[in-house]
Parts: C-alpha cells; structure tokens; sequence
C-alpha cells in the first residue's frame, strides 16, 4: 500500500510538469497527421506534448494511425491513384505487412477539412520512428518531449483489425514504448475501457487517460472501477462542473479538440490541466 501511495504521489507530481498544449496527431491543421513531417513541425512550434495514434500491422509492427485502414480521404495508392471510399475496408492495417504500408502516401493530396494543412508526400510511420523524432529533438535541445499514445481500440473489431485480445494489443504497444521512452514522458490512452482496464492491472505505474466523447467523468470511475490520471473528453461536453468534480476526484483535464484561440482561452479559464489542438500555432501558452 505504501509502495502505491508512493508511485501515485511521484506521478501526479511529474503529471504537473507536463506542458499544457498537445499537438493532435501532431498537428493535423498544419501537416498531414500522425506523419513525421506534422510532428517535427509541432516540436518547432514549441509543442512538447506529442499526442498521436497507434495500430498494429499484419506483421505486428506499431503503426501511427488514427484508423486502422487507409482512409480516402487523403490516401493514395503506391501507383498515385486516390484511394476510394469503397476500397476502405479491403485495405485493413492489420492484414498488411508494414512494408506495403509504407508504400502509401497519406499527405501529398491534403486534407479538405483542414485547408491551412500543407500538402507533402509522406507516409504511415512507425511508434518507433517517431519516439526517435521526439529523443533525437530532446538530446539536440535538452528539452523534454512527452508522448500521448492512444491505441485505437474498439470492442467490435477484436480480431477484425485489431489483436482478438487487449493484451496482444496493449503488450506489443508498450514493449515499445519501453525501448526508447521512461514512464514520467509518457500517457497511454483509449476510448476503450478495457484497454485501460488491462493497463491498470499490468502497467500499474502508467498513466492512463479515459477518452471519452460526452460521457460525464462519473461513467468513467463507474466502470473502470478505479481512478485514471486524466479524464478526456470532447471539450463540446465539458462543463465547469465537470472539471471540477474531475479535480476533486483526483484526476486532470484535458479535453480535445479545441481549435481556435477564443475556446482555448474560454478553457483555460475554467481550469483544464491541458489542451489538445491540431492548431498549436493558435495556442496562447505558445504565442
């Protein structure tokens, strides 16, 4: 009991060293997300939070992807041709080896919703390639770089595009995490309870973020049955009420996705712990 109290005094301590702004999947308004390019531009901002998304590859490689297929919206076959909508579902991560992947490019054509974002040719890369963005940036500056890393888990598609188990999951992410990244850089998060529920019961010593859309942060203690480090909602259903009982319970705020300059400070004032912005160039704490 002791040794717990300890490594939940020691987390919270370090917890509130973490800078304020996360660049969402690097920054999505600017570069092509979860790309390299988008995350070596958020680090250049001044951006020390990187937050991102993982899934694995038919050859159990970790893959930084906020969908477990190649989405058409901005992903072009290795011919150059757009990939279509029809094509989603047959071109499933998980039943490809991570050298056809690869082949992909997923930014030269941009994105529509975001019309600021650059268009580059990139591609999907590995956890590992950008955990070794972020050290070689934090052994060049001396800054600390953190790391929030949700693995995109849905009880629906166990076995489908994703591992049948959390474990397989969770076990291959965070082997990986350990190579390059010590516990006090980095949170694990997930919309999917389980895989929280997994962590807090294997990797007692990480912390853990509930993602949530507009469930309120009693649902969140409710079923996971214990307390995470943070509780993450869309910043839409975020009240001051929330925040508050949020932070009498021992757990951070930091909502997502807030992207212009008026809502982040409108959130700040309330007293969330963090923001999570594809724009981190609007953000006040930056400019």
């Amino acid at each position: 009991m002791k040794i717990l109290l300890i490594l939940i005094l020691f987390s919270t301590s370090v917890m509130a060293q973490i800078p304020f702004i996360q660049g969402h999947r690097g920054c999505r308004g600017l570069f092509p997300e979860n790309s390299l390019p988008a995350f070596q531009h958020a680090l250049d901002l001044g951006v020390r939070v990187l937050e991102m998304d993982v899934v694995l590859s038919a050859d159990g490689k970790v893959v930084v992807s906020h969908e477990p297929y190649m989405n058409a919206r901005y992903a072009s076959h290795p011919s150059g041709e757009a990939v279509i909508r029809s094509e989603e579902s047959t071109l499933n991560l998980y039943q490809m080896p991570y050298a056809e992947i690869k082949r992909f490019d997923v930014g030269k054509r941009g994105n529509s919703l975001f019309l600021e974002q650059k268009a580059v040719p990139t591609y999907k890369p590995l956890l590992a390639e950008v955990l070794a963005l972020g050290e070689a940036f934090r052994k060049k500056t001396g800054e600390a770089v953190y790391y929030n890393i949700e693995i995109k888990s849905e009880p629906g598609e166990y076995g489908k595009s994703q591992p049948a188990t959390v474990k397989e999951f969770a076990d291959v992410v965070q082997r990986q995490i350990y190579k390059y990244v010590a516990n006090e850089f980095f949170i694990l998060q997930s919309f999917d309870m389980s895989v929280l529920t997994y962590y807090h019961q294997t990797y007692p010593e990480v912390r853990l973020s509930a993602l949530v859309e507009s469930e309120k942060p009693q649902f969140v203690l409710d079923t996971l049955g214990f307390t995470p480090s943070i509780y993450s909602s869309s910043y839409q259903y975020l009240t001051a009420d929330m925040i508050q009982f949020c932070h009498a319970k021992g757990m951070q705020v930091i909502p997502w996705t807030i992207n212009t300059k008026e809502q982040m400070q409108q959130f700040i004032a309330l007293g969330v712990d963090g923001i999570i912005t594809d724009y981190p160039n609007r953000a006040p704490k930056i400019h």
